[in-house]
């Protein structure tokens, strides 16, 4: 197929799977200007499929980065009131939530990370319903990418400009299932591989989660009672099933936000906001970081520790297997959407209220004290290794294999 074409089966894909959009619906699109011919033709085939309204919210790289350039720290404190308008409005009409990525992963090497973060903390104080509705499975939402000319220079840096990213492109589909003859059909039946797996680690209801592997992971995770593995796919309170992220290999649970212990090293560099952290370790006692370091971007990693009370404790682990397909495909995206489906990983913050018993009925201060973190932040690193080994501990004791050598053990 050309790239139109393939272009054109991504974008039903994202409507009719990924968002699972409804007639009458409001589509809210966030897009950086580079994926503009993608955003078009999901505009296109969301009227196609009933939406009521789709409102784009454009975004350029290089004024971005002008901005953490020029202004002060404060004015990165408040968010601008007509943002939190538009995003808690979409929220509030029960609109889908679509954003489509394609940022340099080094965009905004130099900024400094305070600003990062206080613009990270701003937005998410002022746009409650907008983040709310996502976290209590009140709006439908999805993250999907677009390849750029610069983000495809760092995949592939082998390869002039246009091979690169036409190579990024491919890798995308094929990471997406667009180059199948059906590739909605072929998300169902991707949802439907995790059941057995997600059946076995719930009946189980470990107490505990034991890693280790050769590059110095050796932790502890407690595990919450009436805990909830999740994966393949999301749905709303009102049943209506979506993916979150596509691509998605992940089984996912959040860990009792106080019973962490131990050191864990990073597998692959993270790519946050536009700063590359690589080669980065965090040690925890009773839930909480007390030391971190990294070869490159320490001061970044440290400054999303301290962003609040809950981003130094976990608020998700996931198992995703050597043998996954983005794995096998070899390539470091320097993307956390597929690179975190390359390996397993943990993220610091926010935990997931859809991981416990009646989660979503619960308040924020109840999932607290059922173990579910809270915070502002949710920033996943990836910890997976070919030697990773994963064993469960049940409440009375017994050890269950669940990864060996980086694969599946059962």
């Amino acid at each position: 197929m050309s790239l139109q074409e393939s272009l054109k089966k991504y974008a039903h894909l994202i409507v009719h799977a990924g968002c699972n959009l409804q007639k009458g619906q409001e589509l809210y699109i966030s897009a950086r200007l580079e994926g503009a011919q993608l955003v078009r033709l999901v505009t296109e085939e969301a009227y196609r499929a009933g939406a009521s309204t789709v409102t784009v919210d454009w975004s350029d790289e290089k004024i971005t980065c002008l901005r953490y350039e020029n202004e002060p720290l404060e004015a990165f404190e408040h968010c601008r009131k007509w943002r939190a308008e538009l995003l808690n409005g979409v929220a509030k009409r029960g609109g889908i939530i679509l954003s489509i990525l394609s940022d340099d992963p080094q965009a905004l090497a130099g900024v400094d990370p305070r600003k990062l973060i206080a613009a990270r903390k701003a937005n998410t104080a002022a746009c409650r319903d907008f983040y709310d509705g996502m976290d209590f499975g009140r709006n439908a939402w999805c993250i999907v990418a677009a390849a750029s000319p610069v983000w495809a220079k760092r995949v592939f840096p082998d390869s002039a400009g246009p091979a690169a990213y036409n190579r990024l492109w491919e890798a995308i589909f094929h990471a997406v299932r667009v180059d199948t003859p059906d590739p909605v059909a072929a998300w169902e039946q991707h949802r439907k591989s995790f059941e057995k797996r997600r059946a076995f680690l719930n009946e189980k209801q470990f107490d505990k989660l034991v890693y280790h592997n050769s590059i110095g992971t050796d932790i502890t995770l407690g595990m919450p009672k009436n805990h909830i593995w999740q994966g393949g796919g999301s749905e709303t309170v009102q049943g209506t099933p979506y993916f979150p992220n596509m691509p998605t290999e992940e089984i996912f649970c959040t860990p009792d936000r106080t019973r962490t212990n131990g050191t864990v090293h990073s597998a692959l560099p993270l790519s946050y906001q536009g700063v590359l952290i690589d080669d980065f370790s965090l040690t925890f006692k009773d839930g909480r970081v007390t030391d971190c370091s990294a070869e490159k971007g320490e001061d970044t990693l440290k400054a999303i520790v301290g962003t609040d009370d809950g981003a130094s404790m976990l608020g998700e682990c996931a198992l995703i297997p050597k043998q996954s397909p983005i794995s096998e495909m070899g390539i470091l995206f320097y993307n956390t959407l597929f690179d975190e489906n390359a390996a397993c990983h943990f993220a610091l913050g926010l935990g997931f209220p859809e991981c416990v018993k009646g989660g979503f009925d619960k308040t924020k201060e109840e999932l607290k004290e059922m173990g579910v973190n809270h915070s502002s932040t949710h920033v996943d690193f990836m910890l997976g290794t070919k030697d990773l080994s994963i064993t469960g501990i049940t409440a009375k004791g017994e050890k269950v294999p669940i990864f060996r050598d980086g694969g599946w053990a059962f």
